[in-house]
This record gives C-alpha cells, sequence and structure tokens, in this order.
C-alpha cells in the first residue's frame, strides 16, 4: 500500500523533474535511449511538426534494456520511426551511449563530425528525465540553446503504462538524487531544488523508495 503522502511527495517530484519548455523548432531532435519507445514516437511527431529537420537516436543496451532491445536502444528507435514514416534520410544513429552523459557527448561528437550546424536541440527522454537530461546538456555542450520534451503524459497514465507504481516513484526519486549529488562530480550544471521538492524527496527516501538510489549520499532509511 503506497500512502497518500508517499503519492502526494510523486507528485511533487513528477512536476519538478519536468521543464515545462514548449516545443519550438530546433537545429536537431535527440531521442535519449530508455525502454520506452514512446521516446522515439514523440521525436517521430515532432520532426513531423517540422520541429527539427533531423533526429538524432542515442543508446546502447543496459541490463533493462537487453532483452526488449536486443539490437540497441537507438537501432530499435530507428525501426520503430521507419515504421511511422519518417525517411531514413532524417535519422542518425548513435548506438554506443550507455548513459546520460555519453548520450550527449557522442551525439554531439557524431554531428560535429558530419558537419552538421546547431544551434539549438531539442532533447527528447522519458517524462521524469527532462531536467537531468537538460541540466546534463547545459553542462556537457554550453553554447547550444537546449529545449526539452517528452511525452505529454500525467503521472497516473505513466504508471499505468510501466505498471509498477512503486518502482516508478524508485525512480523519480532515483533521477531526484542525481541531480542534487551529479553537480559536484561535474557531470551536469546545479539546478534549483525547491525545499518542498526536497522535502518530499527526503519522506519518499525514507519510506522506502530507494532501490535507484546510489551508494553514495544514500539517506538512511
Amino acid at each position: 500500500m503506497i500512502s497518500a503522502q508517499a503519492w502526494a511527495d510523486t507528485r511533487r517530484l513528477w512536476d519538478y523533474h519536468q521543464m515545462g519548455h514548449t516545443p519550438r523548432p530546433c537545429s536537431v531532435a535527440i531521442g535519449l535511449g530508455s525502454h520506452d519507445l514512446g521516446v522515439a514516437e514523440t521525436a517521430v511527431d515532432l520532426y513531423k511538426r517540422g520541429m527539427a529537420p533531423l533526429l538524432v537516436f542515442t543508446g546502447s543496451t543496459s541490463p533493462t534494456t537487453r532483452e526488449r532491445m536486443p539490437r540497441g536502444e537507438a537501432v530499435h528507435y530507428r525501426e520503430r520511426a521507419l515504421e511511422l514514416g519518417v525517411p531514413d534520410s532524417a535519422i542518425v544513429v548513435e548506438p554506443r551511449a550507455r548513459n546520460t552523459g555519453e548520450n550527449i557527448r557522442f551525439s554531439r561528437e557524431l554531428l560535429e563530425d558530419a558537419g552538421v550546424d546547431v544551434a539549438s536541440v531539442l532533447l527528447i527522454s522519458k517524462p521524469y528525465e527532462e531536467r537531468r537530461a537538460y541540466a546534463t546538456a547545459r553542462k556537457l555542450w554550453p553554447e547550444v540553446e537546449v529545449v526539452s520534451a517528452s511525452t505529454p503524459m500525467t503521472l497516473d497514465e505513466y504508471v499505468d503504462s510501466i505498471g509498477d507504481a512503486r518502482l516508478v516513484i524508485d525512480m523519480l526519486v532515483g533521477a531526484l538524487q542525481r541531480l542534487l549529488i551529479y553537480p559536484e562530480q561535474g557531470f551536469m550544471i546545479s539546478q534549483p531544488v525547491p525545499d518542498d521538492v526536497r522535502e518530499a524527496y527526503e519522506r519518499l527516501c525514507h519510506a522506502g523508495f530507494t532501490s535507484r538510489l546510489l551508494a553514495t549520499d544514500r539517506p538512511s532509511a
């Protein structure tokens, strides 16, 4: 049973993780690899709406995607985009990245090598990863403007799509921890975290939603 307080705290984290950017035309769209094919589908929707002339899909495999996407996250994203009508000439695949930092670095290198002039990036992630992706890109690619995007959906809809409420809460808690500790490690820029978000995070940690926390600076339950 998940308490009413835990759900309220989860909603606070969910809202904070989303940047609230309005999609606008950018030089390129980058879909960050994950277990969620919805990232590719949202990238296709934005492409068809004229928000980017080129789609970059980035990602290798992870323990959570190896069985579902055996050819690699970026490759499966590409295949889904082709199914939805995007021409192959408008898709670039970056198949090596294993984390958000590599997603950004390797995509940047790939575009630079291809001679693509990038002034702005439409960065597409899972809904609860918008802020983490934004903060990482601003650190590793500071000269471009970053617009965050994800599949428009509510927390309830996302929980239904995953089918495991506790896992979703764990993921939101883990993403918040990284926003707190990664700036000091040089992985992303620092983001202001309101007191009510920190308090919600700490209550969820103490309530045991800790499976996605890193050992470093891990709050005691």
